[in-house]
């Protein structure tokens, strides 16, 4: 055997160089920090090899290059800048002046078996259970984060026989950090066992959370992380998310905590003097409530009404001064800017609802899709609804501003019989067919008869006697009962969010006529577009409505539907309700051929969110959520020649 010409000696640190011949290139200055920890904590554990520095004479310099150890001297160097260590600190260092360089070096890199990340776990976690070190303790030996030290503990404490399966490459170190987010050993393994070969970090983590509430349900984005642990709820941590967060794992406390954080906005509101308020965590869609309208023009008080005189004739004094003006002082713009956020906050206080609308109308308080408390005023159930007066007899009912249209009229004289019903009858009859003639003549207030009509049977007095002579049916279908709490999908909320602002708009019902006559044609357009699209019934039921169907796939293309920006394809909405074959189908179509053959072999509890994560953002649609394709334009019209006349 050939024994080298090497030698031990201690060199100061200022006379050690890089050598050119180091063959690590790549990622060479990634782990100094914590390198340079651990030689402060444990010192130098192996020697540089160096060889002498030879000038162009071929004479010795004095200093020495670094072949191999390059990395530690970069870490020397980092403790004297950190005052940790004197820039001519000695270095033990193996001096070699025979061989290659350059094979030095790769020998170096090259012949050794990293340890294996197993076996470090385990190491950290003897440190810290039979050496008691704490975690910022060996966070500081050896250069990483408590983080890290907290993440490799929480590996150690994986089921000793997925630890063996990860040393035997049965398991990757991703699968590994899944399987950590319960500590339950037994759980882990039966989760191992169940998902048969299909074992990505994603469905491993469902799998083990399936009985949890993720951290972004809606209920625990309410409540709150600080709020459930301190009313004794246990939040099941996942060290290796990016975000940090949990799992709550008490599913009965959180909905209790959701009722009384409700209650207590629901407690603010009844101060406010409504009939009724009602905190649910579910907004009850569909109930049959009608509606009372804000009015914007309540009386100021004669102390209010004053200041906003007053203010509202210095801001337009100070807007007319400095009209036209590019560059506005900022003590100017400060004052025009205070003045008009006053007079907002006064005009807001003549918004509100009339004092006999709140004795008899409520309010419910529910938990928004958001995870916000959702707070919907002015709603009148079915008993509390007004009576309309009946008409005396054999006289028209009010006019629409509340005067008697009879009023004015001579009294009649006594002895004089009503008219009878049949009479009345016949000629009303004469009146309707006159009225039914002219109104056919005048498409312009027809328009406006039909956005009445419907705005009557949308917004409110319908019922038994509707306030409007049109014939016209009404019915909006109830979706609630083909997909419970759709209302609180993003088109029902959308749909919602129009309801409420046409409420905030439109005056009373005998008022209505009058509004819709004195609004441009946009306005009156957009009402009767979103009262036909209320009655919009698109459902298809296990007999029946054909050609209603068919109808509906033309009007999707007329409005250019796209289902995929409304609807997505997750587990408990579609994935868990169809049988694995029409999953697979989904993949397939939506993804890949090959990722849906890769799943095959599961189960259907493992496949449902294992599909639902392949299916994110792709758009698919089962095909009866698909519209139709659009018509193939028609052909040119040709000019043909004209027959001559025989």
């Amino acid at each position: 055997m050939i024994v080298p010409e090497t030698a031990v000696r201690e060199i100061p640190l200022t006379k050690l160089k890089p050598s050119p011949a180091n063959v690590r290139k790549t990622a060479a200055d990634a782990g100094i920090e914590e390198l340079a920890a651990s030689i402060a904590a444990h010192g130098l554990l192996q020697m540089p090899v160096v060889a002498p520095e030879l000038n162009a004479d071929g004479a010795e310099t004095g200093c020495y290059l670094v072949t191999a150890g390059e990395r530690r001297r970069k870490a020397l160097l980092l403790l004297v800048k950190q005052k940790k260590l004197k820039k001519a600190a000695p270095v033990t260092c193996l001096v070699r002046t025979d061989g290659n360089a350059e094979e030095l070096s790769l020998v170096e890199n090259t012949v050794r078996l990293p340890m294996h990340p197993a076996d470090q776990f385990e190491a950290f976690a003897k440190l810290h259970s039979e050496h008691g070190l704490g975690l910022e303790e060996i966070a500081a030996r050896f250069g990483v984060t408590p983080t890290v030290v907290r993440q490799r503990l929480k590996l150690a404490a994986v089921s000793p026989a997925l630890i063996e399966k990860y040393r035997a490459g049965e398991l990757s170190l991703e699968q590994l950090m899944a399987f950590a987010v319960t500590d339950d050993h037994a759980l882990q393994e039966e989760t191992f066992a169940q998902l048969a070969w299909n074992k990505t970090p994603e469905v491993i983590r469902r799998a083990l959370t399936s009985r949890h509430v993720s951290p972004r349900d809606r209920r625990a984005i309410f409540v709150g992380a600080e709020a459930y642990e301190a009313a004794g709820g246990v939040i099941l941590r996942d060290l290796f998310a990016e975000d940090g967060g949990g799992y709550f794992t008490d599913s009965q406390l959180l909905d209790r905590l959701v009722r009384e954080k409700l209650e207590v906005a629901a407690g603010a509101v009844r101060n406010e003097g409504w009939k009724w308020v009602e905190a649910q965590a579910e907004h009850p869609h569909g109930q049959p409530f009608e509606r009372v309208q804000l009015r914007y023009d309540m009386p100021l008080s004669d102390e209010d009404q004053a200041r906003l005189d007053s203010i509202s004739a210095k801001y337009d004094e100070l807007a007319a001064r400095h009209e036209g003006e590019d560059d506005v002082a900022d003590e100017v713009q400060a004052e025009i800017d205070a003045l008009d956020a006053e007079i907002a906050t006064l005009q807001q206080k003549q918004v509100a609802y009339r004092p006999e609308d709140v004795e008899r109308a409520g309010v419910i308080v529910s938990l928004g899709q958001d995870g916000l408390v959702r707070i919907e005023r002015g709603l009148v159930k079915p008993e509390d609804r007004k009576a309309e007066p009946a008409p005396a007899a054999n006289r028209p009912p009010a006019s629409e501003g509340g005067t008697d249209v009879s009023a004015t009229s001579p009294a009649e004289p006594e002895g004089l019989r009503p008219l009878s019903d049949a009479l009345l009858a016949d000629l009303t009859a004469h009146r309707t067919a006159a009225l039914q003639e002219c109104l056919a003549a005048r498409s312009d207030v027809a328009l406006i008869a039909l956005t009445h009509a419907l705005a009557v049977k949308t917004f409110g007095g319908g019922g038994y006697d509707p306030a409007t002579c049109l014939g016209i049916v009404v019915e909006a279908p109830n979706l609630e009962s083909s997909s419970p709490g759709i209302g609180g999908s993003k088109a029902g909320e959308a749909m919602a969010r129009r309801h409420e602002e046409w409420v905030r708009k439109l005056p009373k019902p005998g008022e209505l006529w009058t509004w819709i006559d004195t609004q441009d044609a946009s306005t009156r357009l957009e009402l009767l577009a979103y009262c036909i699209a209320r009655t919009v019934d698109a459902v298809q039921q296990p007999s029946g409505r054909r050609r209603a169907l068919v109808h509906a796939d033309q009007l999707a293309t007329a409005v250019s539907l796209d289902m995929a920006a409304w609807w997505e394809a997750a587990g408990e909405r579609y994935l868990a309700r169809v049988p694995k074959a029409r999953i697979l189908e989904a993949v397939r179509e939506g993804v890949s051929e090959r990722d849906a053959e890769s799943m095959g072999g599961l189960k259907k509890d493992a496949m449902v969110p294992h599909a639902e994560r392949l299916l994110a953002g792709k758009d698919w649609l089962p095909e009866v959520l698909r519209s139709p394709p659009l018509p193939a334009p028609a052909p040119a019209a040709r000019d043909e020649p004209a027959l001559a006349a025989e």
